[in-house]
């Protein structure tokens, strides 16, 4: 290729300032050293890096240089591109251990299989000069679950019973969508509250990020069933209930003063899994399903498929859906 990166923004993006033209990448190995200004080739499309991302990690933004927001010159459609990078940690959720590993090629194969299914982020698998696994994916305009939970400024009890029914078919539909993935022997991997967005214009519940895998063999989709228990306990909490805030209301009319260590969840051992001591008008079978999340429970749920079971059998029980049948969408 004998055009420079300044050759070809000057021919798609004349406006593009000639002092940040960086160079043309065919090779993304080193992806440290792609930045904004650089125009990467792949499968016969130049895309412009604009900025490297980031996510949240406890309030703090964490970058992923791996990942690349960029614009496809040819269209000037915005793209986010994965790079291929590999780690691999360790995780322990009470007495199940496992090792986490990230798996560009495993995320290729999940893009493959719910290719046109927009309950997922959608995307495509190149591969650059030097077999790299490069994935081109759709952006999502749209914002993460727990901050439109936060957004919402009313109480719980409003909440719960005006607004929580409608988010519940939508995790129901969620957790479906896991279920699909589980059906066809993958694992999703990384399930946080941040990984499962609210679109914007459709209001659609779409999950991302699909490039961690771990090895259980005992139940490999253990980790996805906590993560999934994880969003269920912010989900019928309306937010995180947190060992602090219970103690900061032990002088209020509460029965928080009550609340044990085996009330409080297995992954987090700060969160409150038992939310029916928080708030007692959650109906018991739901609360029952929060509590199969805590430090108390000794029996776990043993796949997707059962806890979904389980979250229809709620659904149905809540006293605004048995008063307003046929208002919420099929789950």
């Amino acid at each position: 290729m004998d055009k420079s990166a300044l050759d070809i923004l000057t021919q798609y993006l004349p406006s593009f300032p000639r002092k940040h033209a960086g160079k043309i990448i065919t090779d993304t190995t080193e992806f440290m050293s792609i930045d904004y200004g650089d125009v990467m080739f792949l499968d016969n499309k130049h895309y412009l890096v604009t900025k490297n991302l980031s996510e949240r990690r406890f309030g703090l933004e964490d970058p992923k240089y791996w990942v690349k927001r960029c614009r496809e010159l040819e269209t000037g459609n915005q793209q986010i591109i994965k790079l291929e990078f590999y780690e691999k940690f360790d995780v322990t959720i009470g007495s199940i251990q496992s090792s986490c590993y990230r798996s560009p090629r495993k995320e290729s194969r999940i893009l493959q299989l719910i290719n046109n299914d927009m309950r997922f982020m959608q995307g495509r698998t190149v591969l650059d000069t030097k077999g790299n696994c490069v994935r081109i994916l759709d952006i999502i305009y749209g914002t993460e679950l727990d901050v439109v939970l936060d957004r919402l400024q009313i109480s719980h009890e409003e909440y719960f019973h005006t607004v929580f029914p409608d988010f519940f078919a939508k995790y129901i539909g969620a957790v479906k969508a896991i279920e699909h993935l589980h059906t066809n022997q993958e694992q999703h991997g990384d399930i946080r509250r941040d990984h499962l967005l609210v679109e914007s214009e459709t209001k659609s519940w779409r999950w991302i990020d699909f490039d961690y895998t771990f090895g259980l063999r005992e139940n490999p989709y253990a980790l996805d069933i906590f993560g999934l228990g994880s969003i269920l306990l912010l989900l019928v909490g309306q937010r995180e209930i947190t060992a602090q805030q219970l103690a900061a209301a032990n002088s209020q009319a509460t029965t928080s003063d009550n609340i044990k260590k085996e009330d409080m969840a297995l992954a987090m051992p700060y969160r409150l899994a038992n939310i029916q001591k928080k708030y007692p008008y959650i109906p018991d079978a739901l609360n029952n399903v929060c509590m199969h999340f805590s430090a108390k429970n000794s029996v776990f749920y043993s796949s997707v498929t059962e806890f979904v079971t389980a979250l229809l059998t709620c659904f149905h029980k809540l006293p605004v859906f048995t008063a307003a049948r046929g208002r919420y969408p099929e789950v």
